[in-house]
C-alpha cells in the first residue's frame, strides 16, 4: 500500500513524468518480489540494510552495472525518505550506504558533419512517414527536446508565428525554445503532411504516428537509430545523442554554458556542465587565441 501511496505522491505533488513514474514502479516491484523470494518479506517498508545489501549482491551477480545499480538504490532511498516523512518509518535504512563507484564513459555526440549529411542528404522518403521522421530528427538536434518532450509535445505549444516552442519538461515545467529557420521550414512541411493524411481528425499532438495515434518512445528510437546508421559509425545512436549534439555543438560554437542550461531546460548547471568535455578542443582553441600568451610569436 505505501507503494502505492509514494507513486501518486510522485505523480501528483512532485510532477514526475510517466516515464519516471513507471521506472520507479518497477523497480520498487522488483526488490518486493527479490525480499518476498528470498526472505518471505511481504512488505519492504520495514526492512533494514543487510537485506538491501543482500540485493545489491544479487545485482551484481546477474551483471547489473554499477550505474544501474545505484540508480535502483536510489530509487530506494526515495521511497524510505518518504515513508520518513509520513512517519512509517523513524530512519532510512539507507542513511549511511555509499553508492558504488562507477566508471565514466564518454559518450561521442554526432559531428555536425554527420548531422548534416543526413539532414541534408536524400534519405528520407517523400510519404508521410518519411516526412514525419525527418521532422523528428530536426525537431530533436535544432532545440535539444528529450524523446518524451517531443512525445508529449502539443499543437499549440508549436507558435511559428512568434518563431518558438513551448515545451514541458521535467517537475512540469514550462521552457520557451526558439525554432529557428531550417526547423521552422521542416515544420511546415510537416504540418502540410498532416492535413494531407489526416483531412478531418484532429490531434492534440503535434506528431503523430501514419495512423493517427500518438507517438512511442520505441518508434522515436528506432526512427533515430535507423536513420543515423546510414551516416555514422558510432555504437550509440539514441534520441539522446542528439540532445547531446545539440548541447556540445552550440558550445562549440561559443555558446553561453547558461544558455544552454536554459535551453535544455536542466535545473543546475552541473548537469550541463557534462557536455563540455566534447568541446574542450574548442575551448583550448579560444583560449590560446585570446590569451596575451597563448601564442609565443605573438
Amino acid at each position: 500500500m505505501s507503494i502505492i501511496k509514494f507513486i501518486d505522491y510522485l505523480e501528483k505533488e512532485k510532477k514526475y513524468s510517466p516515464h519516471t513514474i513507471t521506472a520507479y514502479s518497477k523497480d520498487l516491484n522488483l526488490f518486493s518480489v527479490f525480499c518476498a523470494d528470498e526472505f518471505e518479506e511481504t512488505s519492504i517498508d520495514h526492512i533494514d540494510y543487510p537485506l538491501i545489501r543482500s540485493w545489491i549482491v544479487s545485482l551484481v551477480q546477474t551483471g547489473k552495472s554499477n550505474r544501474t545499480i545505484n540508480r535502483k538504490i536510489s530509487v530506494l532511498r526515495s521511497y524510505y525518505n518518504f515513508l520518513l516523512r509520513v512517519e512509517v518509518r523513524a530512519t532510512n535504512p539507507l542513511r549511511k550506504h555509499a553508492p558504488l563507484k562507477e566508471t565514466k564513459k564518454v559518450q561521442l555526440p554526432f559531428t555536425e558533419n554527420e548531422v548534416s549529411q543526413l539532414l541534408n542528404g536524400d534519405h528520407f522518403s517523400d510519404d508521410y512517414t518519411g516526412v514525419l521522421i525527418k521532422t523528428i530528427i530536426e525537431t530533436l538536434y535544432c532545440t535539444g527536446m528529450r524523446r518524451a518532450e517531443l512525445i508529449q509535445l502539443q499543437w499549440s505549444a508549436v507558435d511559428l508565428d512568434a518563431g518558438i516552442l513551448r515545451v514541458i519538461g521535467k517537475r512540469n515545467k514550462e521552457r520557451i525554445i526558439p525554432i529557428i529557420p531550417s526547423l521552422e521550414k521542416q515544420f511546415q512541411r510537416y504540418i502540410l503532411a498532416v492535413e494531407e493524411q489526416f483531412p478531418s481528425e484532429e490531434s492534440s499532438f503535434f506528431f503523430r504516428s501514419e495512423k493517427g495515434k500518438k507517438l512511442s518512445e520505441n518508434f522515436v528510437y528506432k526512427s533515430v537509430n535507423e536513420y543515423f546508421d546510414r551516416v555514422s559509425t558510432k555504437v550509440k545512436k539514441s534520441p539522446h545523442m542528439l540532445r547531446h549534439s545539440f548541447a556540445t555543438h552550440l558550445l562549440n560554437q561559443g555558446a553561453d554554458l547558461n544558455t544552454v542550461k536554459d535551453l535544455l531546460g536542466h535545473a543546475s548547471l552541473a548537469a550541463t556542465q557534462v557536455y563540455t568535455h566534447s568541446s574542450m578542443q574548442q575551448i583550448k582553441a579560444v583560449y590560446k587565441n585570446a590569451h596575451p600568451r597563448g601564442d609565443e610569436n605573438k
